[in-house]
């Protein structure tokens, strides 16, 4: 059986990138088709992967700033044919659009922000954006259906995305959590000029993802705030930052274990497909102050393996931190809830997916 892969970008070091990784553990022989492929700014195992970028990947600008490309990928996607017998789609938006020969499994991490969440996912400091996402709406909203109905099989991450994926398409899409990657016993590179006990945030700087109302929440406290990520937000939050809090950018794997690792807590308020983020705080012992809302529900145990705040404001962030530092936690309980989400069980239930007819024990996948 020939698996191949296709995912909508590989520009960025994000949790869907973390699944490719993941979905290429599952079929490791597997060619791993891509629009835009820029080796620096996603994660280095990639380099060691069968990677095939489509043409539009001779245009470097847009290596480096893939939303520029966004109402080009449709067309994109569509005159790239994958000829094998099973093609495994990675998909936020583009690739469950590509022609195929055999069977289509689409892994749906979230129906098209820009087409269904425009507002949310531009935020309202990119007009040039939100103006060229209006105009081609109808024409990519139509693209975009024909697309999803082309699949012979839906998977995703949490309930509230196969309930939005209902909703959009009126596809049943089963659930099939990914897994966290970190690796808790591996290296960990210390970051200079950071004491333990600092409150973690680890988030792409984007409007819908609210870094904004946590450096808010921490604005005159005492409580120290870590920022992990990259974004077109960047520039914006740091303008207003306070001293207590520090943008660092985009980190090594091993400086993110180190940060997880001295850590008191992380704290998240994205409206979020799936909370990734809280299952690698876990896995180090550590819990969560996070938003009660989409992926964040099926990742965080109330009491448990963290704190829930009901919206995305500096006054309720502050006042589930506050829950947070009173609260006492396991974290031996909190490393076996991130251990029900480990890849070996993704792997194996991915395969089962995506060849259901496959008897265990035969040849390698992929």
């Amino acid at each position: 059986m020939r698996v191949a892969l296709v995912h909508d970008y590989l520009t960025q070091r994000g949790g869907a990138e973390r699944v490719v990784l993941s979905m290429l553990k599952a079929f490791p022989r597997a060619p791993l088709y891509t629009s835009l492929y820029e080796a620096g700014g996603t994660f280095p195992e990639f380099a060691s992967a069968d990677i095939r970028p489509l043409p539009v990947n001779r245009i470097g600008p847009l290596r480096r700033h893939h939303r520029w490309a966004l109402p080009l990928l449709a067309p994109v996607f569509s005159r790239c044919r994958v000829e094998a017998d099973v093609v495994l789609c990675s998909s936020s938006g583009w690739a469950h659009g590509v022609p195929v020969d055999g069977r289509k499994v689409v892994y749906c991490y979230a129906p098209a922000r820009w087409l269904y969440q425009t507002r949310r996912y531009v935020g309202d400091g990119r007009p040039l954006l939100s103006v060229a996402l209006g105009a081609a709406k109808p024409w990519l909203t139509r693209w975009d259906q024909r697309a999803a109905r082309s699949a012979d099989c839906y998977l995703t991450s949490s309930r509230a995305v196969a309930a939005h994926i209902g909703q959009v398409y009126g596809i049943h899409a089963a659930l099939l959590p990914p897994p966290h990657n970190v690796a808790p016993d591996a290296e960990q590179a210390p970051v200079p000029g950071i004491e333990p006990g600092f409150l973690l945030c680890v988030s792409r700087l984007l409007a819908y993802k609210n870094v904004d109302a946590v450096v808010a929440a921490v604005s005159g406290t005492a409580d120290r705030l870590v920022v992990v990520g990259q974004g077109p937000e960047r520039g914006r939050l740091e303008a207003r930052c306070p001293a207590n809090v520090r943008f660092l950018g985009g980190v090594s794997d091993a400086e993110l274990r180190w940060l997880y690792a001295q850590c008191a807590g992380l704290v998240a308020a994205s409206y979020e497909d799936y909370g990734l983020t809280p299952l690698e705080a876990a896995a180090f012992g550590k819990p969560s102050c996070v938003l009660r809302l989409g992926g964040f529900l099926d990742t965080v145990v109330a009491g448990q393996t963290g704190i829930f705040f009901d919206e995305p404001t500096g006054p309720q962030i502050r006042a589930g931190l506050e829950e947070l530092r009173s609260a006492r936690f396991s974290p031996a309980l909190l490393r076996q809830h991130a251990d029900g989400f480990s890849e070996d069980r993704f792997v194996e239930a991915l395969r089962r997916h995506v060849l259901p007819d496959r008897v265990p024990g035969q040849a390698a996948y992929g």
